[in-house]
């Protein structure tokens, strides 16, 4: 779609859906322990089977409002992951396109690196250097301690989705699980608590979920995220919402699910 001087009353929140990079150190740098990651968390894992999922997108930015889809691939196999995240809105075309790809070890997804592609912003690189152990950023100069189990803001609905299936009634109303989350500048420790089962309407037609909600961080105001996973269809992630605020919100609900 070609750049339309139209006004963009959409992009503030839209740039910030993530719900989603080369970088050339030719040593590992030292690692300050001030930007150490917490204590990794080892649990059970089963990752969904291989998938194409498109969604219907609807966003509210200061009264305006917007529709567009989003289109979510994800593929596991033979040790490794590749999962991409890119919405869309008329007008404005490609507003987010993001990409995470790595390895499977033994505490699940285990990311090497993170690309985030944002409306008319140079692409930011996560990378996590195994060897090295370090966790660095092109858009800064944080560097964090590797211990295991992190993740970056697309591979995490995939690993939370890994530790739900395999994780059976543990995964209950009430339970809270942790994940030290990367995203283009820094990364810190997301906490998601399971809200309750909900009956969902969806393309593919009425289905029984599971809500999760993010936590919010003490003293700060971070964007509200939840997600819905469905049991039935593998624990394949059928609805998510971003708000920020009261007048600014994104709800991307699936339309159409492939396995592959």
């Amino acid at each position: 779609m070609h750049r339309s001087t139209l006004p963009q009353p959409g992009r503030g929140l839209l740039l910030a859906l993530a719900t989603t990079m080369a970088m050339g150190h030719a040593a590992a740098q030292p690692v300050p322990e001030a930007t150490a990651a917490p204590a990794a968390i080892k649990r059970p894992f089963a990752l969904p089977p291989s998938a194409d999922l498109h969604y219907e997108l609807q966003a509210r930015h200061r009264g305006f409002n917007l529709t567009g889809d989003a289109i979510v691939t994800w593929r596991a196999g033979a040790g490794n992951y590749t999962a991409s995240a890119e919405s869309r809105v008329p007008v404005l075309g490609t507003i987010t396109d993001n990409r995470s790809s790595g390895t499977v070890d033994a505490y699940g997804l285990a990311p090497a690196e993170f690309l985030e592609k944002r409306l008319r912003k140079d692409p930011a690189t996560t990378t996590f250097d195994r060897d090295a152990k370090a966790l660095r950023f092109s858009q800064s100069k944080q560097v964090y301690a590797l211990k295991g189990g992190e993740q970056d803001r697309v591979s995490i609905t995939w690993q939370l989705a890994a530790v739900a299936r395999a994780a059976g009634e543990q995964f209950k109303a009430g339970s809270e699980w942790p994940f030290f989350v990367a995203g283009r500048n820094d990364a810190e420790r997301w906490v998601f608590k399971v809200v309750r089962r909900e009956s969902l309407r969806t393309g593919l037609g009425e289905i029984d979920t599971v809500k999760v909600l993010r936590q919010r961080l003490a003293g700060k105001q971070d964007q509200v995220l939840e997600i819905w996973l469905a049991p039935k269809h593998e624990w394949y992630p059928v609805k998510l919402r971003y708000q920020d605020g009261e007048k600014e919100q994104i709800v991307q609900t699936l339309a159409t699910l492939t396995k592959r």
